[in-house]
């Protein structure tokens, strides 16, 4: 790799953020006073930035990045499906091998009974695909007013008007009059930051039973959906206790209502299952994809479809919705060498059996730091919590903003490990090795001590 430090183009660049780019999420004040930082270079796990420095990808770009940077196989294979067929649209009766090849790939590792796709360009279009489709069902069983959707708390389900409606994070909808009506919303299962007195079982139990309690209120007939991630990424890596997803499951039994998953973090290999579904044994009518599906090389979404949700709307006419790129033939393509790269090489399998159990039993380590409160994970996924006070579970006032100032100890010393409040979270490539995850874990420790350093003081 290039080096490029005291590199002139940093500046031009910055200056160009400043004059020209929006970026997502961002206070536009705060980001032109520090300017971004510019990543111009990529291998495996690591990062460089137009200064030179090397940065350990704890992120996996924002949880996609599943078989690393740089590989070659992925780029061919969007460099041969653009010079045969760069673009052809899905609609008007017409398809193309790529994305036909993709559906059928898909169908196969998808949990039985999950054998239709309908391709989007993200997650949140996978959303909104998915609220108009399950209100369809229902209007095609002849129950047109089975319409609200409840989905959770601090839940994550993209950022379109239909997606950040169905999330649950109040920064969202404060901006935008949100939430559209028909979505509702109960409580998260975050026990370490909203059990209280309970034990993990026990609230793990109230937790589900806020849905029974929700449909209830509103009365089944009017209930089309339950959506949540099986894993909550967005919220801060908010693994359920073991009473809550059996408690759900008995609940979404009992009711005539759809179950959607969102696996657009937990799908392909995140879990060390195919699915997050699989990992808890769910069994979904409807899920959400994205991200792993390209390793986030090209853009691309998608609702898989049950086969009870199908059936019922084959032979009721148009299901009028739909995108210019559904199903974008080098999208495709590079989804379907994706996942020939997973399947082919093992890479879920070997997170399953060897990396994930090296890399959650490296982090309970980090739970001996005074600086921590929990420790937990799943898969390729972890979280370690700030707190003032270990026993208590107190955390810092809100100004102090802990995450924030461990999140910049990590920018400065060669790791991205994001910030949701004070929860500092991962979610690293598939692919990171052993020696990675150790690396990974020292930088973690040392920006621990530095953040604690600044916060005693």
């Amino acid at each position: 790799m290039s080096k490029h430090v005291n590199n002139p183009k940093t500046a031009q660049w910055q200056a160009m953020s400043r004059a020209h780019h929006l970026a997502p999420f961002s206070d536009y004040k705060q980001l032109a006073e520090k300017g971004p930082r510019i990543i111009t270079e990529a291998k495996g796990v690591y990062l460089w930035d137009s200064e030179g420095h090397k940065i350990l990808d704890g992120m996996a770009g924002l949880w996609c990045v599943a078989v690393g940077y740089g590989r070659e196989e992925l780029v061919e294979a969007a460099a041969t499906q653009m010079r045969q067929l760069p673009f052809y649209n899905t609609f008007f009766q017409t398809a193309h091998p790529p994305v036909l090849e993709l559906a059928q790939a898909i169908a196969e590792l998808a949990p039985p009974g999950m054998n239709h796709l309908f391709f989007t360009g993200s997650g949140s279009e996978g959303n909104d695909t998915m609220l108009r489709l399950v209100r369809h069902y229902w209007a095609c069983q002849g129950q047109p007013n089975k319409k609200i959707i409840i989905a959770r708390e601090n839940g994550y389900h993209g950022s379109t008007v239909a997606g950040a409606s169905l999330g649950g994070m109040k920064g969202m909808h404060e901006q935008g009059d949100l939430p559209i009506p028909g979505i509702t919303h109960i409580p998260q299962p975050y026990w370490f930051g909203e059990g209280g007195d309970k034990s993990p079982e026990e609230f793990g139990l109230w937790a589900a039973d806020q849905l029974e309690a929700k449909i209830l209120e509103l009365g089944v007939e009017n209930v089309a959906a339950f959506i949540a991630e099986p894993i909550q990424g967005a919220g801060g890596v908010i693994i359920p206790p073991e009473s809550y997803w059996p408690r759900i499951k008995e609940i979404l039994a009992k009711y005539d209502i759809l179950f959607v998953a969102d696996e657009v973090i937990c799908g392909f290999g995140r879990t060390g299952q195919w699915f997050g579904s699989d990992y808890y044994g769910l069994k979904p009518d409807l899920m959400t994809i994205a991200k792993g599906l390209t390793s986030g090389y090209v853009p691309m979404g998608g609702l898989i479809v049950g086969d009870k949700v199908f059936d019922a709307i084959e032979a009721h006419g148009d299901f009028n919705h739909g995108f210019t790129y559904s199903g974008h033939p080098v999208a495709a393509a590079v989804g379907l060498e994706n996942l020939r790269i997973l399947k082919e090489e093992g890479i879920v399998e070997r997170v399953r059996a060897e990396t994930a159990p090296y890399l959650q039993s490296r982090l309970r380590e980090l739970a001996e730091h005074p600086l921590v409160g929990e420790v937990r994970g799943v898969g390729m996924l972890g979280a370690i919590e700030l707190v003032r006070d270990k026993a208590t579970r107190t955390r810092y006032p809100d100004e102090v903003a802990a995450g924030m100032v461990c999140r910049g100890h990590c920018f400065t010393n060669g790791l991205i490990m994001r910030a949701v409040g004070d929860t500092m979270i991962i979610a690293p490539p598939l692919v990171i090795s052993r020696a990675e995850i150790d690396e990974l874990v020292e930088k973690a420790r040392k920006c621990l001590d530095l953040t604690l350093r600044d916060l005693s003081a």
